[in-house]
């Protein structure tokens, strides 16, 4: 794979990712437009890698207290906030883990890999993430999550295994339905992103572990490190932008990528 391509997937993965804009849908696509192999396995755990060290280092004091929390958990102790908050996102994630193993064996996650599927959730899912923003109430904070909404969003979670959907656009659409402001919605799709990035990485670094070479290597340590500069970049704008800033232009961008999708599909 040449430098240049490494690049342009490790970016737009980067950026894509944390946006809610669907990375997964940005990666399929851009094979399919340009002509160009896909990247691989390799690269893709080199840059979801990548953008796991970002959310992280963004969100280092909330990963930290629920890491310390984890501790208390596994004691059986859902004592401090730390500890709650560790228990809240297990549990969010425990839905897309277990759907995620049954499309992977049953093959339907190769099967939703088309064009017409990533437009019609791109078109779709924008304009349900414009509705939620704009229609649901802004009282509630991050800090007030509950298990029952945790079950939710982690259910609006799985949804995001259709490619096109977007994991960030339809747990931030989930959270404002629920009343979440804007910036805590964020918040709490991005937390709920890293144990799911974390297991998506384990699932696929088991499957290429004893497949890589050292030109393989390489390419990836490249693909991680400038996907982790993107990912913290796109990270750190959205959530400034979101103290003034509606998600409107993310809806904007959907709904005219998703139909020039379904041009292109059915045309």
């Amino acid at each position: 794979m040449s430098l240049y391509y490494l690049l342009i997937v490790a970016i737009i993965q980067g950026v894509t990712e944390f946006l809610p804009i669907s990375s997964s849908g940005h990666l399929i696509l851009l094979p399919t437009l340009t002509g160009h192999a896909d990247q691989g396995q390799v690269i893709d755990v080199a840059v979801h890698v990548g953008t796991l060290f970002a959310v992280v280092l963004y969100f280092r004091h909330d990963v930290a207290s629920a890491f310390i929390g984890l501790g208390r958990l596994l004691r059986g102790r859902i004592d401090t906030d730390g500890a709650r908050l560790a228990f809240l996102l297990l549990v969010a994630t425990v839905p897309v883990i277990v759907i995620g193993l049954v499309l992977k064996l049953t093959g339907l996650d190769d099967a939703m890999r088309s064009v017409a599927v990533i437009g019609w959730t791109m078109l779709l899912f924008g304009l349900f993430l414009y509705w939620t923003d704009q229609k649901g109430p802004t009282e509630l904070k991050a800090e007030g999550w509950t298990l029952r909404h945790a079950i939710i969003m982690g259910l609006w979670q799985a949804v995001a295994l259709i490619p096109g959907t977007s994991r960030s656009g339809i747990t931030i659409s989930g959270a404002r339905a629920l009343g979440y402001r804007r910036e805590d919605a964020a918040r709490l799709s991005m937390l709920m992103s890293i144990p799911t990035i974390a297991a998506s990485g384990i699932l696929l670094g088991a499957e290429v572990a004893m497949q890589a070479d050292a030109a393989a290597a390489r390419d990836g340590a490249i693909a991680a490190f400038f996907a982790f500069a993107s990912a913290l970049l796109a990270l750190t704008l959205m959530m400034r932008l979101l103290r003034s800033v509606s998600f409107t232009p993310y809806v904007i961008y959907r709904v005219i990528l998703g139909v020039i999708l379904l041009y292109i599909a059915y045309s």
